[in-house]
């Protein structure tokens, strides 16, 4: 995802305070509600990120990996899987979208309805980002990070230019060369993303 400038007249601000690094949840909520078409995030910090739409080779990739995964999911049983559309309130203050993401069933139902409605105050179980050309991968590796640290139990980092991955636990950080799947046991048994398509 691209960065984009701050000021772009495609950006609603009027019925927000000035000063958009500060917003409380409800203002951020209602900032982004009131410009749907970008995707924002916002930093621990209270810094702003928004993103331009993805280019078609990395929204048919990502469409690739949440199928596969809703797929497992839906076999499974156990967790909600959602896509990069949806933003988490992280612990940490941050506000995040990971390209596809799953959440234990368990925790999920035991937000109340509410929360789920809008930007549910969780940190996914499992995490996914897709490298696309115009990220910076050692701030994607950062981000990565940040998921871990605030309850994550599994992230990937896909890069599909260079076929390569990062798999992020507690246990550690390994880097996969042209692997053609990957295994997210014991985290999501059974869980194995085919490559093929993602790498072509």
């Amino acid at each position: 995802m691209c960065p984009v400038s701050q000021d772009k007249p495609t950006v609603e601000t009027s019925t927000l305070p000035h000063d958009i690094s500060n917003l409380t949840d409800d203002q951020f909520f209602e900032f982004c509600a009131l410009n749907r078409k970008l995707r924002i995030e916002r930093t621990a910090e209270g810094k702003i990120i928004i993103m331009s739409p993805t280019g078609g080779e990395t929204g048919r990739r990502n469409a690739e990996i949440n199928r596969q995964l809703a797929n497992w999911a839906k076999q499974d049983s156990t967790g909600v899987v959602f896509d990069s559309n949806t933003e988490f309130r992280l612990p940490n203050g941050a506000s995040r979208s990971p390209d596809a993401s799953w959440v234990l069933k368990s925790r999920w139902e035991a937000l109340p309805r509410p929360e789920r409605e809008e930007f549910p105050p969780i940190c996914p179980d499992f995490v996914v980002e897709l490298l696309s050309p115009s990220d910076n991968l050692e701030e994607t590796k950062l981000k990565m990070e940040e998921y871990i640290a605030n309850g994550a139990r599994l992230g990937w980092l896909i890069d599909p230019k260079n076929k390569r991955i990062w798999t992020r636990s507690g246990s550690g950080l390994q880097t996969l060369e042209q692997p053609t799947a990957v295994s997210a046991d014991p985290i999501l048994p059974g869980f194995t993303l085919d490559l093929t398509d993602i790498f072509s």
